[in-house]
């Protein structure tokens, strides 16, 4: 088996498990890893936000508006440099943290593995989509 067509299955598969649970929520999965992200870096500035995403500006910027639209965040330019964008999380962004951070939990126990197993996939993945040598 190709190594494009497992990862492709993984992150269909990854995708399909979360909609069920983010839905209720009014979010997609793009729109659920922005914000999950935003949990622990806000204010971001929407280059660093993408960056870590790995998501490129013509991707991430049209999901910032509709999280802004959605009440989700909001986008203000940096009073330090007019050049940067900061996102931050909404008060209801942030109401909605423990539903969201619940989402984790439920995933984890429907891929089935241990937390040890989920540790050594991560880290596994992280190094083949952030090689050291880029």
């Amino acid at each position: 088996m190709q190594l494009s067509f497992a990862l492709y299955g993984a992150a269909n598969r990854m995708a399909r498990l979360h909609k069920p649970f983010l839905e209720p929520l009014g979010l997609t999965f793009p729109q659920y890893l922005v914000v999950l992200e935003l949990f622990s870096s806000a204010p971001c500035a929407v280059g660093e936000l993408g960056a870590t995403l790995g998501m490129d500006t013509g991707t991430i910027t049209p999901l910032l508006k509709r999280l802004e639209v959605s009440g989700m965040v909001t986008r203000r330019r940096d009073p330090g440099d007019e050049r940067r964008v900061l996102i931050n999380l909404t008060e209801a962004a942030a109401a909605m943290r423990d539903d969201i951070w619940g989402i984790t939990e439920k995933i984890k126990t429907a891929c089935n593995f241990t937390n040890r197993e989920l540790a050594q996939l991560r880290d596994t993945l992280d190094a083949f989509a952030r090689p050291a040598t880029d």
